[in-house]
């Protein structure tokens, strides 16, 4: 009778996954700063320009969001 055993590598050992942490926590940043970016140049805007756009202040935090999380 014969016994075979296989040994499977694991695929994300401990480097990988602080790897994939930093480069999530990169991401997260880039997108906060992006935000604010956002965020900083809509609110230096007068009203007029806002109504231009066809915002108004109330929107400013929204669409900041939106431009740097749901691209």
């Amino acid at each position: 009778m014969a016994l075979a055993t296989d040994y499977i590598a694991a695929k994300h050992g401990l480097v990988d996954r602080i790897s994939f942490k930093f480069s999530e926590m990169v991401e997260q940043v880039r997108k906060a700063r992006a935000f604010s970016r956002a965020y900083n140049e809509l609110a230096a805007l007068p009203d007029a320009q806002l109504c231009d756009m066809g915002l108004n202040r109330s929107m400013i935090r929204r669409i900041a969001y939106q431009a740097a999380y749901e691209k």
